[in-house]
């Protein structure tokens, strides 16, 4: 345990003199301000780092991450996160990442116990209730997670596209698009679902804020 702590620590230092080498006002340059055109929601999967399979640099992506990328509309959190990157720091683009071969996907489909994370995965359950036909058509069960996986994600754009947040944004008339991308861990490549949203069209009436 302490080696690896003191590892973390020696990879920081190794990291900063990396960075300071091949820009000396790298740091300084970050510590004034950020301004990422993309806001990523992600799962916090140890193997899905968004700069590093984006092979983009600090300050380019704003990050918030949970279990199986879920957007729920009852998570101050990610709305919290998500008002802030629109809001705020005016962002042109939100992607939704989910990946292949994710835990919480996996838990989802089955009927374990987990205790308090249940709560949390009833709502990747909720997506397989809304798309059971087209699942329980799929008879291979690696290709039927893979394609939950999926649709997760489409609905969590969409669930994206339903908060006052980003439809005010359209309101106003800024220009954010609404993303939905699939990570390979087996492969490395990112899966672009083709769900693209501009404004609020594709949403059902019922969704639709009148400001």
């Amino acid at each position: 345990m302490e080696t690896t702590y003191k590892r973390l620590i020696a990879g920081n230092r190794a990291w900063v003199e990396r960075k300071l080498k091949a820009d000396p006002q790298h740091f300084d340059k970050l510590a004034h301000s950020q301004s990422p055109e993309v806001f990523w929601i992600g799962c916090s999967d140890s193997r899905v780092p968004a700069n590093e399979i984006t092979d983009t640099q600090s300050g380019e992506i704003f990050v918030h991450r949970n279990i199986a990328n879920v957007v729920d509309h009852t998570d101050m959190n990610v709305l919290s996160v998500l008002d802030y990157a629109v809001q705020v720091l005016h962002v042109k683009h939100v992607i939704v990442c989910g990946h292949y071969h994710c835990g919480g996907i996996r838990a989802a489909l089955g009927n374990n116990h987990y205790g308090l994370i249940d709560n949390w995965l009833r709502n990747i359950k909720d997506v397989y209730r809304l798309h059971q036909q087209e699942l329980d058509a799929i008879k291979d069960a690696d290709q039927r997670e893979d394609r939950l996986t999926e649709l997760n994600v489409i609905e969590s754009v969409f669930n994206v596209c339903k908060t006052s947040t980003v439809q005010n944004a359209w309101n106003q008339g800024k220009s954010l698009h609404v993303h939905g991308w699939v990570y390979d861990v087996a492969k490395g490549h990112i899966k672009d679902l083709g769900v693209n949203v501009r404004d609020n069209s594709d949403l059902g009436d019922i969704y639709k804020f009148d400001f």
